[in-house]
């Protein structure tokens, strides 16, 4: 691939995990679960404001919910929240220096501090424990 082709990758170049590495993968992870936590803030609002309609307009809104779809929506939400806190830690504390290593001068090739083998850990420690949290959270709702 030339200079001039590498910018043509379109949205397939930006979640490439190959060309940027896991960080990019967190960073792409980090926006999305966000967005989706925004939306489930929203939805949750509207939820809890069916309540004004009395005990009928909360059963329906009820029996709209209490599904396999409402569940698994759920769960994915619980796996958003789980991320999003432990990826939101790991880059506070990033920034806060801690992890990150002694400076050094940016000799060539300048491999960025930030990006040190602690803090993949962190990023692969994020997604194992919201994943283990997902499956925690579909056996509660879906049973044994």
């Amino acid at each position: 691939m030339t200079n001039q082709d590498e910018h043509k990758e379109g949205i397939g170049g930006m979640i490439n995990p190959r060309r940027y590495g896991v960080e990019r993968v967190a960073y792409l992870l980090m926006r999305l679960s966000g967005l989706g936590l925004l939306a489930y803030f929203i939805g949750h609002i509207y939820e809890t404001s069916t309540i004004l309609k009395g005990q009928v307009g909360w059963n329906e809104f009820l029996e709209l919910t209490q599904t396999n779809a409402g569940h698994a929506i759920l769960a994915i939400v619980i796996a958003m929240c789980v991320f999003h806190t432990v990826n939101g830690i790991r880059v506070m504390l990033g920034h806060g220096g801690i992890g990150v290593g002694k400076p050094a001068r940016p000799d060539y090739p300048y491999t960025p501090a930030s990006q040190n083998i602690r803090h993949k850990i962190g990023i692969y420690s994020a997604i194992i424990l919201a994943a283990i949290a997902m499956m925690y959270g579909l056996t509660v709702m879906f049973g044994e």
